[in-house]
């Protein structure tokens, strides 16, 4: 078993996913994989399961009734995770818009660099997106400026979904507690994270649009981020970030 366990949530993703499961066992460094399929009626838990036959204990698969939201999906995940005993977990897209690749540099940063959680940024160096209309990039740019202004936070990509946490972290926030299920909830994971106290580094990548299947993404799900970190802020005013003293010294 490996150290690190790499998140990937889907609906229908048939085009995608045997492609980005072989990649990601193919790196250098080993991750296992676990997915969690939203009832896909296209037949991606099908295909997820010819290949846990062929590469038997590095990939997991947990189906669930209908589209619960990426945010469920993620807390299940991380549940998973801590129960099987991962000190290193990702969260990571089907679709190729984040490169596998890219995981090495995020592992290494929390792995041996001090970040707590490591984030894979579009927009600290610039901004990095390939194939997206001006309009979303403007909209993700401005909203995650927005983010930082509001929360206080000092990274640049406040949205990003392309993220890895030290264990310790998760143990740490309440994860029953983390109730946005949409684009808020990458949000409201970082800001947690980072009223606790904990690392947050950015490590840049380039980010580029799906190539295959449908995108999930719509204006609502940018209309929760907008006012739900105005809620987080507000409840924040309210909650005590302390952390457990046998858990920070463990860690």
């Amino acid at each position: 078993m490996s150290d690190s366990l790499v998140i990937i949530p889907t609906y229908n993703e048939k085009e995608n996913i045997e492609n980005i499961i072989l990649a990601v066992i193919n790196l250098s460094k080993q991750f296992d994989i676990l997915i969690i399929d939203d009832g896909s009626p296209d037949g991606t838990a099908g295909i997820v399961k010819n290949l846990m036959e062929r590469h038997a204990g590095r990939i997991n698969l947990i189906e669930r009734e209908g589209k619960q939201g990426l945010g469920t999906a993620y807390i299940c995940g991380f549940k998973w995770a801590l129960s099987h005993g991962y000190e290193y977990i990702f969260e990571m897209d089907a679709d190729f818009s984040h490169n596998p690749n890219d995981l090495i540099p995020l592992y290494s940063a929390c792995s041996s660099e001090g970040a707590d959680i490591a984030i894979g940024s579009r927009y600290c160096c610039g901004v990095n997106v390939v194939n997206w209309p001006l309009g979303r990039v403007l909209m993700s740019y401005f909203a995650s400026t927005y983010v930082r202004m509001i929360t206080g936070m000092k990274i640049h990509d406040t949205t990003a979904g392309f993220v890895a946490y030290r264990r310790i972290v998760l143990e740490t926030l309440n994860l029953d507690k983390i109730h946005f299920k949409g684009y808020a909830f990458q949000i409201e994971m970082k800001f947690t994270a980072y009223k606790f106290g904990f690392n947050l580094k950015e490590i840049p990548i380039i980010f580029i649009n799906r190539v295959l299947g449908v995108s999930k993404m719509n204006s609502s799900i940018f209309g929760e981020a907008l006012f739900g970190v105005l809620q987080l802020k507000i409840l924040s005013f309210f909650r005590k970030y302390k952390r457990n003293a046998e858990l920070s010294a463990a860690g």
